[in-house]
Formats: C-alpha cells, sequence, structure tokens
C-alpha cells in the first residue's frame, strides 16, 4: 500500500489522492527499513532548496500526532488526512533531520549523536526559521493551510517543538500495552531487514534506537532503577517493547500535564468505540472544523483487533507495566 492510501481513498477525489502522493514522494524521505532509498538524495536536495529560499513565513497551529508507533498513530494520520484543510505528512524524518540532525534515533542518514529528549533550550532561531519555511512551503505547494505531522517520538519534545512553533498542538494517542507490546515485536519479525553487517528494524540501525532510549531515557532515570540490571544490549524484543511504552506513556502523561492547553489525548481503544464522536472532539480540539469525510472514512478502515494475552515479561518490567497501564486507566489481570 503506497503512501498508506487505498482503492477507497483514492474514492474521495484525484485531489486528495495527489495531495498524499506528493507528501510522500517530496518530503517524508524514506527510512532504513523502505525501499527506494535512492530517492533520498533528491529528496534532501529539495528539501534544503526550500530551507534556504528566502522569506518569514509562519504555519498556522500545526498538529502533532505523538506517542507509541503501533497504537493507531498511522491510521488517525490517514483519517485526517481527508479533512479539506490539511496537508498529511507521515513521520517526515528527512524534513526533520533537515531542521535538526539530532532528530535521528533510527539512524536513518546519521549514524550518532541523536537525541530521544529535547526541550525548549535545544531549538535555535535557525531551527525555527527553517521549520516555518519548510512546513509553510509545503502547504501552500500542496493547497492545505493546516498541516498534520504524525511522528510519534516528538512526545519527548514538546517544549522543543513549542519553541518552533508556540501554537502546536499534539495528540497524545494511548494503546493498551498488553496489545501494543506484541505489535511492536510483530513489527520487527515483518519489516525488520538484514544487509550486510546490518539489521535494520523497529529498534534502528545495529540497534541504535534501543540504545538511546535504554541510555537516555532509562539508565538515567530513577524511575526505572528497578530494572536498569536488564536494560542491557541483549534484552529481547518484548522487554525492550514494555520498556519503551513504559517511558512513552508516563512521558506523555507528563506532557498532557505541563502542557495542558496543548496535548489532546485520545485512546485508540475509544476512537475504535466511537470514532465519530471521537474524531468531532478531536477536530474541534485541533480547531478544525469537523469535515464529515473523516468519520465516514474511519467507519470504512477502523476494526477492532482482538485483545491480545497478558505478555510475558520479566517480573520487574511488569511491576513497572501494571504500574503504568493502572495510570492510564486500563484493567491489568
Amino acid at each position: 500500500m503506497v503512501a498508506q492510501v487505498d482503492r477507497q481513498y483514492a474514492s474521495y477525489g484525484i485531489g486528495r489522492l495527489v495531495r498524499r502522493l506528493a507528501s510522500y514522494g517530496f518530503y517524508e524521505g524514506r527510512p532504513l527499513t523502505t525501499k527506494g532509498r535512492y530517492i533520498n538524495p533528491l529528496v534532501f536536495a529539495w528539501l534544503n532548496t526550500l530551507a534556504a529560499l528566502p522569506g518569514e513565513p509562519v504555519v498556522d497551529r500545526p498538529v502533532f500526532i505523538t506517542g507509541l508507533g503501533r497504537s493507531g498513530t498511522t491510521i488517525l494520520g490517514i483519517l485526517l488526512s481527508l479533512h479539506e484543510q490539511v496537508g498529511y505528512l507521515n513521520e517526515p524524518k528527512a524534513l526533520w533531520h533537515v531542521i535538526d540532525p539530532r532528530q535521528d534515533i533510527n539512524g536513518n542518514y546519521s549514524d550518532s549523536g541523536a537525541r530521544f529528549r529535547m526541550g525548549a533550550t535545544d531549538a535555535t532561531s535557525a531551527m525555527g526559521l527553517r521549520a516555518r519555511r519548510l512546513f509553510s512551503r509545503y502547504l501552500t505547494l500542496t493547497g492545505s493551510s493546516r498541516v498534520v505531522d504524525k511522528y510519534p517520538e516528538l512526545i519527548f519534545r514538546v517544549g522543543y517543538v513549542r519553541a518552533l512553533f508556540p501554537d502546536a498542538k499534539f495528540v497524545f494517542i494511548t494503546r493498551s500495552g498488553a496489545d501494543a507490546v506484541p505489535s511492536v515485536v510483530k513489527w520487527s519479525e515483518r519489516l525488520g531487514v538484514k544487509s550486510g553487517e546490518h539489521t535494520d528494524d523497529w529498534w534502528g540501525r545495529n540497534d541504535i534506537k534501543w540504545h538511546y532510549l535504554r541510555e537516555q531515557l532509562i539508565l538515567g532515570d530513577s524511575a526505572y532503577e528497578s530494572v536498569w540490571p536488564l536494560a542491557t544490549a541483549d534484552l529481547d524484543h518484548a522487554n525492550r517493547a514494555a520498556l519503551e511504552w513504559i517511558v512513552t506513556m508516563r512521558e506523555g502523561l507528563e506532557q498532557e500535564q505541563r502542557h495542558a492547553d496543548a496535548v489532546i489525548r485520545v485512546a485508540y481503544e475509544t476512537l475504535l468505540a466511537d470514532p465519530a464522536g471521537e474524531l468531532v472532539r478531536l477536530q474541534q480540539r485541533c480547531d478544525l472544523e469537523p469535515d464529515p469525510r473523516v468519520a465516514e472514512y474511519a467507519k470504512k478502515r477502523l476494526y477492532d483487533n482482538p485483545a491480545k494475552g497478558w505478555p510475558e515479561l520479566h517480573p520487574a518490567v511488569d511491576a513497572l507495566f501494571r504500574d503504568t497501564m493502572t495510570r492510564l486507566g486500563y484493567d491489568t489481570p
């Protein structure tokens, strides 16, 4: 499925289809686990040109979809992409790499120096100018007035992004860890690739994302002291995924409290149970007039997945996992 669209999506008109394909082809770049990486030099040449053109444009209330991947972030972005005003970017990490190369925790375009968590003091005026030029010119060239950018890890950079875009909105999507963790594990099994001495999967090139996560978010935080002896380079994928879910959900809850005017929490389970009501609420919170096509397409694309069993985790990880589930309001066995 190219650019996450299907025939039903195409039935909403050639204009929306072209807008989505242009976003995919010219702005997002191709990460390590995808085909077509040969186009990346062209994408970077294009993005660097847009960032260098003179001007002081503004971007009106950009919306960022955050949380943990495999939690409904992609489908939510695709649904909102049908909104009349919206230009949608699906993890445009090439574009963000032009703004600030420290974003690249997966090693897609650089193999060192990335940062998981970034705050307001990490943003510079030059980064802000590049960000506004890139996003505003993206909107102009796609005939859109509001941008929705799905980039899950931005939940760790809310302060940083608000320094670039003071009126930004952040959608923080949650999903039961019992369902999210096995989905992350299966992602690497299904889409991970090996090439020569490299392994590229959920954990980035040769586990670089896992190393950043454990060193920057787990080993540096006493809240996770109970799992420090376990957070080793050879920890299995299920326990890694559980730890990523724990630190991501706790970060989201903290950012929701700290930036109550900007962070909007959405539970994936509520989106499945009441898509029309939840999507209207979300669009209104993002200052978007509800577009009926968004809810209409949701009825065609959203479906309930059978609940997964409780994951088998190390006891110390399991204790943190249960506590985080409770904080989010999910039941635990």
